[in-house]
């Protein structure tokens, strides 16, 4: 079901457009659509030069926040697709003063449109959609399609972490990955009851949690 556009968006938008790249794609087929590029200048856009993380799939931004205001010395750019969610995101980076956070409004597939080749330090993959029918496994976030795209924008000895509550979503994650040539590493069948101390909970994970499912992570490194 389409979520329906929030009251007052466009004027919402508007007050974070310091912080929010919206991006408006005339061709809607990717695979032309990123032979054009419009790379960001990162330094300028942040002020600073420092280590570049992704988020994919940032929803309401909690864990973006959370990250960067642990780390100030990583500029995080958390991207989303839905405005009416990218805005919401936006609003609690600017109400919390965190610094070192941007946003792009986007589709996945679009990325490497504007995020440079090798210039990505580790790429966030919370709670991304499983698509549990085989015939959508090409949307899956850790599909093979998805990976190319990662792996032209991250650089040398770059990471990709992913948490899931769906184990066939997990399983079918670490066939991609090892199949696409990513090792793995730190993988853990139940986070919250393993000896990790650095996890961030996300608005989805709290749910889950109180559910009693099991979260599954993972970290791939090129």
């Amino acid at each position: 079901m389409r979520m329906r556009r929030k009251k007052h968006l466009e004027e919402r938008l508007s007050g974070v457009s310091d912080i929010l790249l919206v991006t408006e794609h005339e061709d809607r087929n990717y695979n032309t659509a990123i032979l054009e590029k419009e790379y960001i200048n990162i330094n300028e856009w942040f002020g600073v030069s420092a280590p570049v993380y992704l988020e994919i799939g940032c929803g309401k931004g909690k864990f973006a926040v959370e990250y960067a205001r642990r780390h100030p010395d990583i500029n995080v750019i958390a991207v989303e697709k839905d405005a009416n969610v990218i805005v919401s995101a936006c609003e609690l980076c600017l109400s919390e003063k965190i610094a070192n956070l941007r946003f792009i409004k986007c589709s996945a597939e679009y990325i490497e449109k504007y995020i440079r080749p090798q210039s990505v330090s580790g790429i966030f993959l919370n709670f991304s959609c499983p698509f549990p029918k085989n015939k959508y496994a090409s949307h899956r976030l850790t599909s093979p399609r998805f990976l190319e795209i990662y792996k032209n924008i991250l650089a040398p000895g770059a990471k990709i972490e992913q948490k899931t509550d769906n184990m066939h979503f997990f399983e079918f994650s670490l066939e991609q990955f090892s199949g696409a040539g990513f090792k793995l590493k730190n993988i853990s069948l139940d986070l919250h009851n393993s000896d990790f101390e650095d996890n961030i909970v996300t608005e989805y994970e709290n749910r889950f949690i109180a559910e009693g499912l099991p979260i599954y992570r993972l970290e791939a490194y090129l």
